[in-house]
């Protein structure tokens, strides 16, 4: 049988499971980075039946914090163990689910396989899979949303095979606003071609396009704040002393960098040609490194998107005309390049910085919170610290680092009402002063400024909060 039948495609289960434990392995050692900070908090506030935009600021589209609060309720102190593990568990699926995508659109097992292998040793998915972010989500749900997309592709659609494509894809938008992107140009083409049943794929979407719109109802323009102006104008601020990275030059050169950092390059150029004349999987391709481009400055996590349609275009191209001798090791070079960034971060860490240190750090910060009898919530610019605790994070600093060290993007009034709170305004904090105030996470060694922690301690200080023992080298905790 060919691989349309679903019965013959046998699922590599020994490939996925040797990727699972890589990549837990490489979650459980990669040094901590405080762009966790907001997304282990906003979790761990939603565990606690708060909603995002209305109780706390949340600066992405709202499912993920929604869809993990459960796991992170039930880990309890593993909170941010749990959802590093998560990640890496995803990761796993958008390899199976591309392997799966490729083998539907009518690649062999060998040329499946190797789409997804090369996918796997990009640095843009091992870093993205290694962290308590909010890319692992989404580009899980657009790699499985290819697969009814594919079945399409060669007419064999159902209408519960495109209500299932508008779910996945309206997830993966209400995950990370850059997925939207590509699920607004797969609905445009559906509209072109029927046999996509465009009504069947707009009743998919639409539970989920409900879940944003209430959210957005419930706090309008905090959620247009926090999920559009924010992202848009932030940068051009925290950047102004370096103008040259918002530059349309420095934009080029990170995007052929993060491509190059891995296999996708190389699978770009090998599937080039196919770009002439797009069909349905070279359109989300496009689409993906459009949304790559927009924001700025480019990071390699905003590539994700680009990547699932990419390595399954890989295979079938691999599929029509197997590479030959040379260009299979030029491949297997780039798996070396792709696998370089995290295996020197995680040598130059040695451990201190990883997420097994954390984990001692948080249980050290648990020791002291129960001995100092706190009971109220606590300020941090690393709320993610909290999850190895019963602490609740302060809703003013559900954001970490990012909105605190921004200036005058909001009045007084609006930061008050947003929840937020920034360094030039800490004396906000007087009206409803936290039960403790925690620094020393946000740092060089988290990727952070130690600047702005020594900000928030001398506030501490100067409210004579007292300095309560904590048995960690970094940590420092005051208590009201």
């Amino acid at each position: 049988m060919g691989a349309s039948s679903t019965g013959s495609i046998r699922t590599p289960r020994r490939a996925l499971a040797a990727a699972l434990l890589v990549f837990v392995t490489i979650a459980l050692l990669h040094p901590i980075d405080h762009d966790e900070s907001q997304y282990v908090a906003a979790t761990l506030l939603s565990a606690h039946g708060e909603l995002p935009y209305r109780d706390y600021a949340y600066l992405q589209t709202p499912l993920q914090p929604l869809l993990f609060a459960p796991i992170a309720w039930v880990a309890g102190w593993h909170a941010w163990l749990a959802l590093r593990l998560v990640n890496a568990a995803i990761g796993m699926c958008i390899l199976g689910a591309v392997w799966r995508a490729a083998r539907e659109a009518g690649a062999g097992p060998t040329a499946a396989l190797g789409g997804a292998a090369l996918l796997g040793a990009s640095d843009i998915l091992l870093f993205s899979i290694a962290t308590a972010r909010n890319d692992a989500l989404p580009a899980a749900l657009l790699s499985a949303a290819l697969i009814p997309i594919v079945r399409a592709r060669r007419g064999a659609a159902t209408p519960a095979s495109a209500i299932c494509a508008g779910l996945l894809l309206a997830g993966a938008a209400a995950a990370k606003l850059s997925y939207a992107l590509p699920a607004a140009a797969y609905g445009g083409y559906a509209l072109l071609d029927r046999r996509h049943r465009p009504f069947s794929l707009l009743l998919g979407a639409m539970p989920v396009v409900g879940l944003v719109l209430w959210s957005w109802a419930m706090a309008p323009a905090a959620f247009v704040f926090e999920t559009i102006a924010f992202p848009a104008i932030a940068p051009a601020e925290f950047y102004a002393d370096r103008p040259w990275k918002l530059s349309l030059v420095a934009k080029a050169i990170d995007l052929l960098k993060f491509l190059a950092l891995g296999p996708a390059l190389f699978a770009l150029i090998v599937v080039a040609r196919r770009l002439r004349r797009p069909g349905v999987l070279e359109l989300l391709l496009m689409a993906g490194l459009v949304a790559a481009a927009l924001p700025t400055p480019t990071w390699r996590q905003y590539l994700f998107p680009a990547l699932p349609p990419l390595f399954v275009l890989l295979a079938l191209a691999w599929e029509r005309k197997p590479p030959v001798r040379w260009v299979r090791w030029l491949g297997m070079a780039t798996i070396g390049m792709g696998l370089a960034p995290t295996l020197v971060t995680v040598a130059q860490s040695r451990g201190a910085t990883s997420l097994i240190a954390a984990l001692s750090d948080g249980g050290a910060i648990r020791t002291a919170l129960e001995r100092s009898g706190v009971r109220g919530s606590v300020a941090t610019l690393s709320p993610q610290f909290l999850g190895a605790t019963r602490a609740v994070p302060d809703r003013r600093f559900a954001t970490g680092p990012f909105y605190f060290r921004s200036h005058a993007l909001l009045l007084d009034e609006r930061e008050a009402g947003f929840r937020l709170v920034s360094a030039d305004r800490l004396d906000a904090l007087d009206r409803a002063p936290p039960a403790a105030v925690l620094v020393g996470g946000e740092g060089g060694w988290s990727s952070g400024d130690a600047a702005l922690d020594a900000r928030l301690e001398r506030w501490a200080q100067l409210r004579r909060y007292r300095r309560f023992p904590l048995d960690s080298a970094r940590f420092r905790l005051y208590v009201r």
